[in-house]
This record gives structure tokens, sequence and C-alpha cells, in this order.
């Protein structure tokens, strides 16, 4: 834990240190889980975004996308069971004065005991060597399946106490563990309220009720009462998806873990508008789906995996988490939920208006049941960033070894693409040939030129912000029209003729490849 602690307190600084991520209001001492994405940051970010609307929209030929504003009528939120039921159950602690999610304290509660199984498992590992099975361990060893039963009890008793919003069952739970405030060691608690979590704003002039409106939770409500306009003006027929990008607002009270938990967040959501009796068959295809875009980027198996939820949410038949092995833990990254046909049904109940297919095949008119696939653009990033950053030892020249910082992304969505570096910044020929070839791959990529240091210093800072290639100008390639281009990973240098680089980097770093 202590080693998981200065691992995201390392990623924490790189962010700040190379301009990826800034804290919001920072010269006012900032202002607490609200975030600034840097230069660098904005671009990563971006390209995620892409990429995930490259696989939803234009890979798929039913798929089409919307962008809702972020301000709807108030009966919307009304009708989606916000207004009434989007709470967070909250416990103050009596000594430290500090307020925590009570279902968050218990779920870590839970985590501390996985990592008793897990390291079980890592000394039977390291005993056993190449013969260790893991699964005949788990299924077999008293102290794994001793704290594996309590884990789901637990996990049951949670589930249970959530879903039917017993807060006094809830707190009783937290005593009988025995949890502590995290801050003071106190087990003087509070009981646990509800707090809604939407933010509200007046419209215009108009005080009181009436002029009330909110910003919204989720986009996902944008896209359902969108539903036949879009079906409509596309002419799409079942089953189709539609797809949107785009900021939400949560008054987290606690709010933690850096951009993991935000204030304003922002959400990449796909609803798939199917048959009703076919959720099942949908759910399986896009859990699957979803989980290979993950894998495409380059994160290992053993990092993701699924977790069914316990408590599902009211308007769901079934629900899946993928989670990402974050430096705190395996945590939700991406959901995916069978919605049946709760939202239509409550926008056309409190509308008044019919929101229904006609299907032709079957000559009926029906409300449709819903597939969601819903990733918080954020997290991906923050996954991606802790995935990618690695320190590690390289071999220069005379065979002398040194540490560097490297950002192993993708090269799709590194954030620069190649950078042009001269070999030395006062010879005027290298710098003239530099900017001309820099001039000439800006049209096509993201490019950098810098000459602010020795070509040492120039590679490891293009290594911490991820750029896969550089293209180094030396005295030679005045001579012959030839420069070395270094590959970020491997490190490796090779001669090439100016007039090719652009086909070589466009070739690596194309986002076709995270398709093939």
């Amino acid at each position: 834990m202590a080693e998981q602690n200065i691992q995201f307190k390392k990623l924490v600084a790189h962010c700040k240190e190379y301009g990826f991520i800034y804290q919001s209001s920072e010269i006012y001492d900032g202002l607490g889980a609200v975030y600034d994405y840097g230069p660098y940051g904005v671009e990563l970010k971006n390209n995620l975004k892409d990429y995930w609307w490259r696989a939803m929209v234009q890979m798929h030929e039913n798929i089409v996308g919307i962008d809702a504003a972020i301000f709807m009528h108030p009966k919307t939120w009304k009708a989606s069971g916000h207004v009434d039921a989007f709470n967070d159950p909250l416990i103050d602690n009596k000594d430290s004065k500090k307020r925590y999610r009570a279902d968050v304290l218990v779920e870590d509660y839970i985590d501390k005991v996985e990592g008793k199984i897990n390291k079980e498992i890592t000394k039977a590992r390291k005993r056993f060597g190449d013969s260790f099975d893991e699964a005949q361990f788990r299924s077999t060893n008293p102290r794994v399946l001793a704290n594996q039963e309590k884990m789901d009890t637990i996990a049951k008793r949670l589930a249970t106490a959530m879903s039917e919003e017993d807060m006094e069952g809830l707190k009783n739970l937290i005593v009988e563990l025995e949890i502590a405030c995290p801050e003071s060691g106190s087990r003087n608690w509070t009981d646990v309220r509800q707090f809604n979590l939407m933010f509200s704003t007046q419209l215009g002039n108009i005080a009181g009720e009436e002029g009330k409106l909110y910003l919204r939770p989720e986009t996902a409500q944008g896209i359902f009462v969108n539903f036949l306009n879009v079906q409509k003006t596309t002419r799409q027929k079942l089953p189709f998806g539609i797809a949107q990008i785009g900021k939400a607002f949560r008054n987290e009270i606690v709010a933690r873990q850096f951009i993991f938990r935000m204030r304003e967040f922002e959400q990449m959501e796909m609803q798939f508008f199917i048959q009703p009796g076919t959720e099942m068959e949908w759910y399986n295809y896009w859990k699957e789906t979803r989980l290979k875009w993950h894998k495409a980027l380059g994160h290992p198996g053993e990092k993701l995996r699924f977790h069914d939820h316990d408590n599902l949410a009211h308007y769901a038949n079934a629900a899946v988490d993928i989670q990402f092995n974050f430096p705190f833990g395996f945590k939700e990254l991406e959901g995916i939920h069978s919605r049946t046909d709760f939202d239509l049904n409550s926008h056309q109940e409190l509308s008044g208006k019919k929101l229904q297919y006609f299907d032709p095949q079957t000559n009926e008119s029906y409300v449709p049941y819903v597939l969601e696939t819903s990733i918080g653009c954020d997290r991906m990033f923050l996954a991606t960033m802790s995935h990618a950053l690695v320190e590690e030892e390289v071999t220069g020249a005379g065979g002398k070894t040194s540490t560097r910082d490297v950002l192993k992304l993708h090269p799709a969505i590194a954030p620069v693409k190649v950078a042009v570096l001269p070999l030395k910044r006062n010879e005027e020929g290298l710098v003239s040939k530099a900017k001309e070839i820099f001039n000439q791959l800006r049209f096509s990529f993201n490019c950098q030129y810098d000459d602010t240091g020795s070509i040492g210093k120039l590679y490891r800072r293009q290594d911490a912000i991820g750029t896969p290639y550089c293209v180094t100008v030396d005295f030679e390639s005045l001579e012959d029209n030839t420069v070395t281009i270094r590959e970020r990973d491997s490190l490796k240098q090779e001669r090439v003729p100016i007039e090719k680089v652009e086909s070589i980097v466009r070739e690596k770093v194309d986002m076709k490849q995270l398709f093939i």
C-alpha cells in the first residue's frame, strides 16, 4: 500500500510538472476536486475522446452522435429519478469533523480484506513457483476461503442496505466492522444521511421552484429525450445507438483521488436501443467489445476485470463495471448497464409524448429497451497515465546507466507525435534545417520543435511527455539530407532520408493501428 501511495504521488506530480493537469484556480489556493487540463493533457484527452468516438460512431454504421445541451427542462430530472433519488449516504466523524461516503468506507474495508487474499496468493506463488495453481489455491486455502466468505457477506449486506435505503443498517455495518476514520482513527460516528448530488441554479431572474434548473449530473438523459428526433432524422432501425461526449456535474462532498472523482467531469456514453427480450444478448456483446477497446491501447488483461453490481440501480436489470487497477486499487472505469425501458417510459409518462418505435418487421409499436456503455473520460485519462508512466534504467554511451521517466503511451494517442531537435542550438544551419523539417511535418501531425538544451536533456523531456519519435538534425543532415529517428520505447536510432520521415511516423501513429 505504501508503494502504491508513492506511485500515485509521483503520477500527480508528473502531471503537474509536465503540463498535463493543474489544480483549478491554483493562484487562489485552488478549488477542491476541480482540475484544469494543461497543454499536453488536453491533447491526450482529446485523443482518447477521438479514439472512443471512432470506435463507437465511425466503426458502427448503426450508431450516430449528438451533443445535447447541459441545461435541460427540470422535469427531465424528475422523470429520470434524479430529483428524488440521486443521493449519496454521508457520515461524519465527530472527532475529526471529516465527512465520508458511508458506502465507500465499507467498500474500502472490503478492499483491505481482498488485499489479505492477494497477499496470501503472492506468498504462495513465490513458494511454489511455476507449479502454482491460483484457482486451486483460492478454492482450498482456509485463510483465503474465510476472507472470501467475509467479503461476500459484507458486500451482500452493503447491497441490501443501499437498495433498501437503510441508513441505520449502513451505520450498524460500519460500527460492527469497527471501521475507523482514516484521518483520526476515531470510531465516533454520526448517523448516516442522504445528500442529493445535483447542482441547481436559477433560470434568468425567475426565483423559486418554477425557475430552478440543474446542471446535468449525467449525459444520458439528453440522448433519451432526443430518441425520436434522432431515429426519424437518421431513419435508423433497431438496433441502433446514440453516442455523446459531454460535461456532467455532481456535488461530490467527498471527492478524492485526484481526477478519479471530480465535481465537474466528462462522460463518453452510448445508449443502444434494442428490441425487448434481446437485452442479455447485447449486454454480453458490449461487455466483450468494450473490454477489447481498452486492451487495444496496451492495457494488460491483469489490470482489467469485470465486476458485477451487487446493488442494481432502480432502472437496471443487469449491470457490470470494467474495473481498472489504479495505483489505489481496482476501481470502476466503465459501466455496462441494461437499463430496460425505464427511461423512455418515464419521459413518455411525464411529458405525455409517445416515445415509441414502430417496428416494420412485427408491425407494432413499442418502447425499446436500452443497453448503455458509459465511461468517464477523466478516469480513462488517469488509467492511461498510471499505466504508461514508467521509471526505468537506460544504458548510455560508454555503458553508463541512468534512470528516465518515460510515458509509454500508444503512439496513436500521444500528445506530441514527433519532436524535431537540432543537435546544436547555436548553429544557424542546423536550426534552419530543423525548423524547415518541423514546418513540413506540422501539417500532418502535432509536432514540437525544441532547442532549449543538450540533445540528451531534450530526449528526456520528450520521453516524459510520451513523444514516440524524435528527429535529430546534425551536421551530416546538411550534407546528405538524412536525419536520425529515435524511437521512444526501444531507444533504437535509425538514419533515414528527410523525405521519408513523414511516412515512417504516419504509419506508426495512425489511429487505425488501434483497430487492426
